[in-house]
């Protein structure tokens, strides 16, 4: 007997994962940047940006990934949220392309500071930009029709703004637990400290975003407290609690993998909560994935096209990290 599969489900499925993957990938490489200034000119921020140089250009297919397939996956929601959130779409991409600019000039310069700025600004840019951007989509948009109805600024809000913050405090914490990984001796000490400070301010982030998301929309509040739907979510908040009581007991014990682990684990149990909040729609709201899907026939030929590449890029991008594995120094890997 066959199985009917949902290849509308199987893409929302791609998607999501894409999006995950290139939190995990860039995240880290993006809270190094914000978390830059804090380190000590020289060694320390030469081993910093040594840590990432082998992968780092390379963590952006996953954002590609997730753009192109949304668009060639469900146009209707690439066609509506698109407008809306033109302004911080372009911030990311130009905080990208700048931090990608420095990332490259800083070691053929004299004039390193203002390089290391521009590293700086750029990874703050497009951080603050993607929490927006996930705000802007969390609140909703305007719709009338199959088009966006309502002005340029209206992804700008409290709550967006609140997003922006915290996935700025979010990468800089991966970032801290990626050198507590990758470094040793002071840098990794000055990793160990302010992994605890950032620590601290996603935990707190988390809270206020999990708590005013709910009131953002009447159909959030129903999914998240409504019974019996509320004994079968309540594990979420509960494995991000442990998550986080795991991450500072780990600090504490000096260990060098659990925090990177365990800060993903974190991030992880918010993109589960993001998706049962928003599914089934990809437009609060307004547009379902069915409502917003491709023919079934491109699905289906894009469905060969990713069945390919996604395990291409996964093999290549699991190599790069395997060969440049290990510490790190100030003049390059050990």
């Amino acid at each position: 007997m066959g199985v009917d599969v949902d290849l509308t489900i199987v893409w929302a499925g791609i998607l999501a994962f894409a999006v995950f993957a290139y939190v995990v990938m860039d995240g880290f490489d993006l809270g190094l940047g914000i978390v830059f200034p804090l380190l000590k000119r020289g060694q320390q921020r030469d081993a910093t940006m040594n840590s990432v140089a082998p992968v780092w250009d390379g963590n952006e297919t996953w954002l590609v990934l997730g753009g192109g397939g949304l668009l060639a996956a469900f146009p209707l929601a690439y066609a509506i949220i698109m407008p809306a959130i033109y302004v911080p779409v372009i911030a990311m991409l130009l905080g990208l392309v700048f931090r990608g600019v420095a990332f490259e000039f800083r070691w053929r310069t004299t004039r390193q500071p203002i390089w290391d700025f521009a590293f700086f600004a750029g990874s703050v840019v497009a951080a603050f930009s993607q929490g927006v951007i996930l705000g802007a989509i969390l609140q909703g948009v305007s719709v009338t029709g199959r088009s966006y109805s309502g002005l340029w600024w209206e992804w700008l809000s409290p709550f967006s703004v609140l997003c922006g913050a915290s996935v700025v405090v979010g990468y800089a914490l991966l970032g801290c637990c990626w050198l507590i990984y990758r470094t040793e001796g002071t840098l990794q000490d000055r990793a160990y400290a302010l992994a605890r400070l950032f620590g601290t301010a996603t935990s707190m982030a988390v809270l206020a975003v999990s708590a005013a998301t709910p009131l953002l929309e009447g159909a959030y509040y129903k999914r998240w407290f409504s019974v019996p739907n509320i004994y079968w979510l309540s594990p979420i908040p509960v494995l991000a609690g442990l998550a986080a009581l795991g991450f500072f007991r780990a600090l504490a014990k000096r260990a060098e993998v659990a925090p990177f682990l365990l800060s993903l684990a974190l991030f992880l149990l918010s993109f589960i909560g993001l998706g049962v909040s928003m599914f089934p729609y990809l437009i609060p709201g307004q547009i379902t994935i069915w409502q917003a899907a491709a023919p079934a026939k491109s699905q289906v030929f894009m469905l060969v096209g990713a069945g390919i590449m996604v395990p291409i890029i996964l093999a290549y991008t699991g190599y790069a990290y395997w060969v440049f594995r290990g510490k790190v120094g100030h003049e390059g890997y050990h």
